[in-house]
């Protein structure tokens, strides 16, 4: 059941019981999995789903583009009843032989821009970040101000990996710090983006640290900044491979394991590792991104500054170059091969 589809939707949102009495009818004819798509846009529907989970075996498939509307709404969340699970564009080895580094980092790994061709995916995008990101979000009544929100998009994309300053996106912006937060945490139950959160030695010193944002796909970056078509300079490329790397490791920590938290860090002086890799406490994994074919002893600065605070850690620059090899202490790999080693070091 999708209710995307309109006369879905008005059925089930003027009487949400009749979900559940259709559904017992299909039960009974043998039906043992329901799947409802976009489920957040009728939360009274949750009620009638844990009522079924109780009185009968049937298993049920919730899925949706956000949860800021069930955990606003005061929709029943299932608690010990539904396992949550994140579903990301595509992931390198998802696609497979066919994976294009240059696309990915032009049109991004949404399913239908992969299997689609460049003309395709590129009105895929377009029409996403205008009518998805732009209309649908207000017509959900997340957002009043439109306008508002259309520059704060523009901005935040244009700043997509930087660290986050609020009151700098909202002079930009034109907008008020209180409403660039709310507008963030927006991008974040939506889905549409997520913080990399600075590392410190204690839970409560990492508060202190501002996180950097990312949008959760590089082809929606594009899409916002407008830069679909044409060639892609070095330093924009040089911000996509980040963001690419930072978003598949995302996807691979969440999908394979989920008791890793990514971090990035920073000291006040400016030295800086782009993510870090931490489970059960203990940091596992530092890496430094760099889309370079060839990395020097002149690149590892941070690493270096790391090591000094962090010794024993594993050290890794993930670059576009051809070969691994090592630089003293540090492993320069090429970005294929730091995936398919990643559990090794998690």
């Amino acid at each position: 059941m999708d209710l995307l589809h309109h006369e879905v939707f008005l059925r089930f949102a003027k009487e949400p019981g009749r979900f559940r009495a259709e559904a017992l009818e299909k039960i009974r004819a043998g039906v043992r999995v329901i799947f409802i798509d976009e489920v957040q846009k009728v939360p009274a529907l949750l009620d009638e789903v844990h009522a079924l989970i109780e009185e009968t075996k049937t298993r049920f498939w919730l899925t949706g583009s956000s949860a800021r509307k069930l955990k606003r709404g005061g929709g029943n969340l299932l608690a010990g009843r539904a396992a949550t699970r994140r579903l990301h564009p595509l992931t390198v080895s998802e696609i497979g032989v066919g994976f294009d580094l240059e696309r990915a980092l032009r049109l991004g790994t949404l399913p239908a821009v992969v299997t689609g061709d460049l003309a395709s995916g590129r009105e895929l995008l377009e029409a996403y970040a205008e009518t998805y990101l732009r209309e649908e979000i207000q017509a959900e009544g997340i957002v009043r101000n439109l306008g508002g929100f259309a520059r704060f998009l523009d901005v935040a994309a244009a700043q997509s990996g930087d660290i986050l300053n609020a009151a700098a996106v909202a002079s930009d912006a034109g907008v008020s710090a209180r409403t660039v937060r709310e507008y963030f945490q927006v991008l974040e139950d939506t889905l549409i983006g997520f913080r990399l959160e600075s590392w410190r030695k204690g839970p409560r010193a990492r508060l202190v640290g501002h996180p950097r944002f990312y949008f959760f796909d590089t082809g929606v970056t594009n899409a916002l900044n407008r830069r679909l078509h044409g060639e892609l300079e070095a330093s924009t490329r040089g911000r996509l491979f980040e963001q690419w790397i930072v978003t598949e490791s995302l996807r691979l920590v969440d999908y394979h394991f989920p008791e890793t938290r990514l971090f990035y860090w920073r000291t006040n002086h400016g030295a800086e590792v782009d993510l870090l890799f931490e489970r059960h406490g203990k940091l596992r994994l530092a890496v430094e991104i760099k889309s370079r074919r060839r990395v020097s002893g002149a690149d590892l600065g941070g690493l270096r500054s790391f090591a000094d605070a962090h010794p024993g850690v594993p050290l890794v620059v993930v670059a576009t170059v051809a070969e691994a090899y090592r630089i003293d202490s540090i492993d320069v790999i090429p970005w294929q091969r730091f995936f398919e080693r990643l559990g090794e070091w998690l």
